[in-house]
């Protein structure tokens, strides 16, 4: 499938969910849209899978499409179902039972049944507690099925369900779709819920855009970044995940280039961003094994994981990447020095968060890892305590990087926003700063980053080039002397030099141009003494000269 069918098939499913919400807000049919997205490619991947484990014992039809052909083999095949479903879960890591793959479900909703509602929820409690190894419990928690804005009785909200299915199934069937492509529509309608979400929006949603410049940067070779990408990334972690998209971007990104990545870690808060994220993984083809995301709260540190006491079993990430809510008001609590996250930096102020999540990330990183983190402009200046925690970190030598880019890129917010890079040991003893905030292609509702300005943003991060108006290396002498300001426009200003004038060249252009008019109205007044009409007055400069 082309690029442009991926974004019809997307616009499409939107313009789906546009129709039939009804009574929903955007939110709430959000969850429905994108939770039978993934019961589509769960059932498309695994029909595919069984088709080529079962080979010419695979049903080449049905009666009359009433049956799905697995339906058919299970049928026929009662006694070697168990050893079929052991060997599918070694093959794709999990199992649907043939009643519950998309394939029946569409042909519940076009027939009318009454059974599809209950279908659907045996559907969703079997995926989450039996389908695959490790336990999705809650992954369709979000979507009520008895809710009144499907209908108040049973019937209604079944018929609404086969209106809805009915359509999305319509509206796919026009395109061929692959498990990557349903992979691509998923990303497409995230984006779309977070363009009507407004500022509900960043709890889930970073722009890819953006993305891609974080997951560039962080799958560079850290010791040698200009060699390339790494070849291997042991693992990588997002503190604060939401949908998963950025984590996605950072797999995707190295296997583009040929590289491995082991396992994916996440984090988030809001339960409902939290199924999201399970069912992207999933979705894009993410086993169960190669990937964790915990529900609970980053500031706390409430994931037992994270929380070993022993150095030498502490987890730690080749990559860290990050868009953490902006500003976010916080209790410390407990947070106090004793917490080893902030025992060596300090602990960020109860009216801003940005720094507390910054050093849970860089508490967990490598000593040769990278960590990429979204955050708003005020940690590069604000005073007080993140003024001495800014300060213990350039002195530190963890800050490598500062990246500004322009305004109004995301749906939440229309500041402009800032990356900073940080290491544990990096080399260089300079910031580089990037001053990207003028390089942008200005859309109707946001602006864009185009791939040139991506490109641009991270080989410039890669080879520390400097380039005028644009990006410097700042040494740390010059930064102390700014009292640790790292306000981007003292070190990379964008304005145009003023053109300096000469005064006695421009004087003397001046007459010149005064003596063309001088004698162009001495020709123009013999016209007018001809015909009996008054001259015109003579320049003041030239007839003074004259």
């Amino acid at each position: 499938m082309t690029e442009n069918d991926q974004k019809q098939l997307g616009k499409t499913l939107w313009n789906i969910a546009d129709q039939l919400r009804g009574a929903m807000n955007a939110d709430d049919f959000r969850d429905y849209m994108l939770s039978f997205l993934f019961l589509r490619y769960l059932s498309d991947n695994y029909e595919l899978a069984a088709k080529k484990e079962l080979g010419s014992d695979y049903p080449k039809s049905t009666t009359g499409g009433a049956t799905t052909p697995l339906q058919l083999w299970y049928e026929k095949n009662p006694k070697d179902v168990v050893e079929f479903e052991k060997q599918m879960r070694r093959k794709v890591h999990y199992v649907v039972k043939p009643d519950y793959l998309w394939g029946n479900i569409v042909q519940l909703a076009r027939t009318q049944s009454d059974e599809l509602l209950n279908t659907l929820q045996k559907a969703f409690k079997y995926i989450e507690e039996e389908s695959f190894q490790s336990s999705f419990q809650g992954l369709f928690s979000e979507i009520n099925l008895a809710s009144d804005k499907l209908g108040r009785k049973y019937a209604d909200r079944n018929a609404k369900l086969c209106s809805i299915i009915s359509e999305i199934a319509s509206g796919m069937a026009r395109f061929s779709t692959d498990v990557d492509t349903l992979g691509d529509a998923y990303e497409y309608l995230i984006g779309q819920f977070a363009a009507g979400s407004g500022k509900k929006a960043g709890e889930f949603y970073t722009p890819q855009q953006i993305s891609s410049i974080l997951s560039g940067i962080v799958t560079l070779d850290s010791q040698e970044p200009k060699t390339g990408t790494r070849k291997k990334l042991d693992n990588v972690f997002d503190f604060a995940c939401g949908s998963g998209s950025l984590l996605l971007n950072v797999r995707q990104r190295m296997k583009d280039s040929g590289g491995t990545i082991g396992k994916i870690f996440g984090m988030e808060k809001n339960i409902t961003t939290y199924n999201l994220a399970r069912m992207n993984m999933l979705l894009h083809g993410v086993k169960d094994t190669e990937f964790e995301i915990y529900h609970g709260d980053t500031l706390t540190n409430d994931w037992d994981f994270l929380r070993e006491t022993n150095p030498a079993k502490k987890p730690q990430f080749d990559a860290v990447v990050a868009n953490p809510p902006f500003s976010y008001r916080w209790d410390p609590g407990e947070a106090t020095s004793e917490d080893m996250r902030f025992a060596n930096h300090g602990v960020a102020p109860k009216s801003a968060a940005d720094f507390a999540f910054l050093l849970h990330g860089l508490h967990y990183l490598k000593d040769d890892g990278v960590m990429a983190i979204i955050l708003p402009h005020g940690v590069l200046f604000r005073g007080g305590a993140e003024e001495r925690i800014r300060r213990k970190l350039l002195t530190d030598g963890h800050i490598d990087t500062v990246i500004g880019l322009p305004a109004n890129l995301f749906y939440s917010t229309g500041i402009p926003v800032c990356i900073l890079v940080l290491k544990k040991c990096k080399k260089p003893d300079d910031v580089l700063f990037i001053n990207a905030a003028d390089h942008f292609r200005k859309d109707k509702r946001q602006n864009r980053l185009e791939d040139e300005h991506i490109q641009q943003i991270v080989g410039t991060y890669q080879n520390r080039t400097e380039q005028e108006r644009y990006s410097r290396r700042v040494t740390m002498k010059e930064i102390a002397e700014n009292d640790y300001n790292l306000n981007i426009s003292r070190y990379v200003s964008t304005a145009e030099a003023e053109v300096e004038i000469d005064l006695a060249a421009t004087h003397k252009e001046l007459v010149r141009i005064e003596e063309e008019i001088v004698r162009a109205t001495k020709i123009h007044n013999t016209f007018l003494k001809e015909l009996g009409l008054a001259p015109l007055p003579l320049g003041e400069l030239a007839s003074k000269k004259r």
